[in-house]
């Protein structure tokens, strides 16, 4: 059996959607707990067909404060080295561009609601057509932000964050905002966020919850086929 590990920084931000192609696909879900596990030691005992680093509230760049930020950017280093399938969502891309040699930093602004992508010729070449397909939104939610890596190709942007998705080689992919994100889900994002969300300006609990309930069902369907089309890109479907 085939098997997937997520790197987990908090408990809500997990594979959503994307959990259910994975099982449809024949694999098996490890989920490991950034700050809890030896990332390098069970990754390398289980060298993963797939390894996918989730989001959470933290920057790269605070290495300092969150010690694991340094052992999931020397996990990311060897897994690309070999050029095995990873997937970076939010932190996860952050970190990936990171362990290429880019630097991450704070954008200056806040990210955080639904709106599209804006893919380009690239992007609507990729897997990722499926996300730029109107009506088709995504939920965002950052504040740092990162340059492209030596190498990488340019895939999504939106009108406040230019590097949105880029791919690096056939194999890794790295996602800035959430495609996987289920509507039943977004209250905990709500709580768990809540100090984020109050100091946002022009966020609220509210127009989150109303936008989640019109988007998040349609994008469902999209990321599912996105999520399957990838798979099938780097020879796991």
């Amino acid at each position: 059996m085939k098997t997937a590990i997520a790197i987990r920084h908090v408990h809500f931000e997990n594979l959503g959607s994307f959990e259910q192609v994975l099982r449809d696909k024949g694999f098996s879900i490890q989920y490991l707990e950034a700050t809890e596990d030896n990332l390098y030691q069970h990754v390398a005992e289980v060298d993963p067909e797939l390894l996918v680093v989730l989001g959470g509230p933290i920057g790269v760049y605070e290495t300092a404060h969150y010690p694991c930020l340094r052992q999931e950017i020397g996990v990311l280093q060897n897994r690309l080295a070999q050029k095995k399938p990873t997937l970076g969502i939010c932190l996860g891309a952050q970190l990936i561009a990171s362990a290429l040699g880019s630097k991450v930093y704070s954008g200056g602004y806040k990210e955080i609601g639904w709106s599209p992508l804006t893919l380009s010729d690239a992007g609507k070449d990729s897997p990722l057509s499926f996300l730029g397909q109107a009506p088709t939104s995504v939920l965002h939610w950052h504040g740092d932000t990162f340059d492209l890596p030596e190498g990488a190709v340019h895939l999504a942007s939106t009108k406040l964050c230019k590097n949105q998705a880029f791919s690096y080689g056939k194999n890794v992919l790295g996602l800035q905002f959430h495609a996987e994100v289920l509507a039943n889900s977004i209250e905990a994002w709500l709580i768990g966020h809540a100090c984020e969300i109050a100091n946002a300006q022009g966020v609220t609990v509210n127009d989150l919850r109303a936008d989640t309930a019109s988007h998040a069902a349609h994008l469902e369907g999209q990321a599912k086929q996105f999520f399957a089309a990838w798979l099938e890109q780097v020879s796991l479907a």
